[in-house]
């Protein structure tokens, strides 16, 4: 089966019931060895678009990952980017911010972060979370240090859209690609993911009671998204709803995006001119003595 990132794109402007978007598809390859090939190709094709954007210097690409807790960010960005040079990616994990954070407007601390020129800035949850997590949880808002005439619930959230949407433009102008991407997961697949990393020696790590404190606010958290998903995709910084369910075929989804981010750059080599090439023919000689 061919993978059509489209398909999994949120039209600008569209309404979200995100109970109708599926948490898993069908399956993309027939076997773990399909499954593994498929993924290498990707990961190659990657390779060599990355180090073409590199080389361009023209354009700068943002990837943001949003997801329930368990969602498989941390997967995802591991396999799909595991065949990108270092030197042209960085990856941003935004936890709770910091008192130096919460002294600036919620965009600073993400917007340190963006990628320059020529290389992929990857945030492992991001600026978004300021919509979302904030949103479901007021009490965050209300410690934020706003001036109370500011912190009106009523329109804070359009407000901080507005805000989203207007710096996603402003970077589309000045050259960076975002790609946006929702792992959406069922909350039957958390509550299993979530046993293993309990029940697995290795995963204990990874949990955190805090983890089921959160699933009670499940339905808030789909609110949530449905409502940012609607008033944030848009024509230069879509985003995408990946089922992720099946955390396999959710890697190829996600890889398969972003290939067809990077290919829909205008991008190419820079070009020798004739001075330099007669220089460097001169270099040649002068190694071959």
């Amino acid at each position: 089966m061919t993978i059509d990132s489209k398909n999994y794109r949120v039209a600008p402007g569209k309404k979200i019931d995100l109970s109708k978007w599926p948490t898993v598809v069908e399956p993309f390859t027939k076997s773990k060895k399909e499954y593994k090939q498929l993924l290498q190709q990707h990961i190659e094709k990657l390779s060599s678009l990355q180090n073409l954007h590199y080389a361009s210097h023209k354009y700068a690409l943002l990837i943001v990952f949003q997801g329930m807790d368990g969602a498989g960010k941390d997967g995802a960005i591991r396999h799909v980017m595991s065949g990108v040079n270092p030197e042209g990616c960085e990856v941003f994990s935004f936890k709770q911010p910091s008192a130096e954070e919460l002294d600036h407007d919620f965009l600073w601390r993400t917007t340190c972060r963006l990628p320059e020129r020529g290389r992929i800035g990857i945030f492992n949850r991001s600026y978004y979370e300021e919509v979302l997590v904030v949103r479901v949880h007021p009490e965050i808002l209300r410690a934020q240090g706003l001036p109370e005439e500011l912190r009106d619930e009523k329109n804070i959230w359009k407000q901080r859209y507005d805000s989203i949407a207007d710096m996603e433009k402003h970077l589309h102008r000045n050259g960076t690609q975002i790609v946006k991407i929702f792992l959406h997961l069922s909350k039957g697949e958390q509550r299993k993911r979530f046993l293993a990393r309990i029940d697995e020696p290795d995963k204990n790590w990874k949990f955190s009671t805090s983890d089921i404190h959160e699933r009670k606010y499940w339905k808030h958290y789909m609110k949530a998204y449905e409502d940012c998903l609607h008033a944030t995709s848009t024509h230069h910084a879509p985003w995408y709803v990946v089922p992720a369910d099946d955390k396999e075929n959710a890697r190829l989804i996600v890889s398969q995006i972003v290939l067809d981010a990077l290919g829909d750059l205008k991008m190419a080599y820079p070009k020798t001119s004739e001075k330099r090439h007669l220089e460097l023919l001169a270099n040649k000689k002068m190694l071959a003595k």
